[in-house]
């Protein structure tokens, strides 16, 4: 079998097959790694899991909640307010209202909600006006 492409889901069937030559078959985590086309690492964590947990379901992939959200309505706010603020001036701007978040982080969560810098308007009037996309 081939080797799985890197950070790709595994199927909970052949993470179990793994574990069972591992620990039914008594064969080295390195020789069920190639046996199933996985890194050595990958069956040494899988057989953790059952030994821990009894199954070698994996964990729910996905990030946390972003710290933005529940002031979204105050980011609104200050667009509105003010419509040619950057995204570091509303970084700035937020931090001067205790709340502290990094340029990139404002830029996604502006990204995520549809709004974008509207660079015609940017170039073309010398303001900076934010629009949904």
């Amino acid at each position: 079998m081939g080797k799985q492409r890197r950070g790709r889901p595994v199927s909970e069937d052949l993470r179990g097959r793994a574990v069972a030559a591992v620990l039914e078959e008594s064969i080295a985590t390195a020789a069920a790694a190639r046996r199933f086309g996985v890194s050595e690492s990958a069956v040494r964590n899988w057989v953790r899991r059952f030994r821990e947990r009894g199954h070698v379901r994996r964990d729910p992939m996905g990030g946390d909640v972003s710290r933005t959200e529940p002031e979204r309505e105050r980011i609104f706010r200050i667009l509105e307010a003010r419509p040619g603020l950057s995204v570091r001036g509303l970084s700035r701007t937020l931090a001067a209202e205790g709340l502290s978040f990094g340029p990139s982080t404002v830029h996604r969560f502006l990204k995520r909600h549809g709004l974008e810098r509207d660079r015609r308007l940017a170039r073309s009037r010398r303001q900076r006006r934010w629009t949904e996309r």
